[in-house]
C-alpha cells in the first residue's frame, strides 16, 4: 500500500510592527509543525514586498502598523497584486470595531482574528485561510451578524451633507465654512453621525457610509 505524501506546511508571512509581539508570534508559530514562517515584516510596505518575493500561502496581518501604510491598505495591495495566486490575508488584531472589520473585509481579508484567541484557534484559522476559508473570532462574527440584521441608518439631509464633506478630508472648520454653519453645529452633527453609524472616528464614519452606500 502506497503511503500518501505528507501535506506540505502552510507558508506564512507575519506582519506586526511591535518587535516583541512579533517575536512572541514567531516563537508560538514555531511550535506548529504544519506551519512554516517564511518571513516577517514590521510595516505594510515590507509586507507587500516580501509577499511578492516569498510567495507565502498566508499573510498574518496586524491592522495598526504605526507610521506609514496601515494593515488594511497593505491587505488591499497584496490581495489585488495581479499575481496568479496571491496569498490569503488573515487579520490578527486587537481592534474589533465595525469600521475596522468592514474595511479589512472589503480590502480582501480572508479572515479576522483577535489576538485574545487561543493558540489552537490561531493555528486552525491559518490553515483555513490557506484553503481560502473564512474564519472570524466569535466577537467579530457577532458584530458582522448584528450589522447584517440591523436596518440601514437614516441620516438627515444635513448629516449627509456633512458626511460628504468629511469624505473629502475636510476638517470641522472647513466643513462649517462650506455649509455656512458654526463649528459647534458641525461637532453636534458629527456626534449624531457617529452614533447612528456605530463608529467613533472620522475614517470609520466614511468607511461605514461607503459600505452602506450612503456616499457616492
Amino acid at each position: 500500500m502506497t503511503t500518501p505524501a505528507p501535506t506540505p506546511p502552510v507558508r506564512l508571512l507575519v506582519c506586526d510592527d511591535h518587535i516583541v509581539v512579533r517575536a512572541g508570534l514567531l516563537a508560538l508559530l514555531g511550535s506548529a509543525p504544519d506551519i512554516e514562517v517564511v518571513g516577517e515584516a514590521g510595516t505594510g510596505e515590507e509586507a507587500i514586498a516580501l509577499a511578492a518575493k516569498l510567495t507565502p500561502d498566508v499573510v498574518l496581518m496586524d491592522l495598526q502598523l504605526g507610521e506609514g501604510m496601515d494593515g488594511v491598505e497593505a491587505t488591499r495591495r497584496i490581495t489585488s497584486s495581479g499575481s496568479p495566486a496571491p496569498p490569503h490575508v488573515l487579520v490578527l488584531t486587537t481592534y474589533d470595531t465595525d469600521a475596522d472589520i468592514t474595511r479589512a473585509i472589503e480590502a480582501g481579508a480572508t479572515g479576522y482574528l483577535l489576538k485574545a484567541e487561543r493558540p489552537e484557534e490561531l493555528f486552525a484559522a491559518i490553515h483555513a485561510a490557506a484553503q481560502g476559508r473564512t474564519t472570524l473570532s466569535p466577537p467579530v462574527a457577532s458584530r458582522v451578524m448584528a450589522r447584517m440584521r440591523k436596518p440601514l441608518p437614516t441620516l438627515t439631509d444635513r448629516e449627509l451633507d456633512i458626511l460628504a464633506q468629511l469624505s473629502q478630508g475636510l476638517g470641522n472648520r472647513d466643513i462649517a465654512r462650506a455649509l455656512f454653519i458654526s463649528e459647534a453645529t458641525v461637532k453636534t452633527h458629527l456626534g449624531r453621525i457617529y452614533d447612528k453609524l456605530g463608529v467613533d472616528t472620522r475614517a470609520g464614519a466614511v468607511a461605514v457610509a461607503k459600505e452602506q452606500r450612503l456616499l457616492p
